[in-house]
């Protein structure tokens, strides 16, 4: 599960904003100001029959600075990315 959803910066990250479009959703916002420090994403691919999917975790980031549930606030009753 990618940390960003539990990070104070997400809603203006652009480490973020790069794996929502790579999972093709909608972002939190389309100007983010806040460049994390070394932030390492996972990049799992899986082949199932003749569908290819991806997903895209952020891991770790020295930028990291938590508060749980920044996401679900600014998303609220939307499902939380997994």
């Amino acid at each position: 599960m990618c940390i960003c959803i539990n990070c104070h910066y997400v809603d203006r990250c652009t480490t973020y904003h790069a794996v929502e479009e790579l999972h093709l959703q909608r972002h939190l916002t389309e100007s983010p100001d806040f460049e994390a420090t070394a932030p390492e994403i996972n990049a799992n691919i899986r082949v199932l029959d003749d569908a290819i999917e991806k997903e895209y975790d952020v891991v770790g980031c020295l930028s990291f600075k938590e508060e749980i549930g920044k996401w679900v606030r600014l998303r609220p009753g939307e499902l939380v990315p997994t």
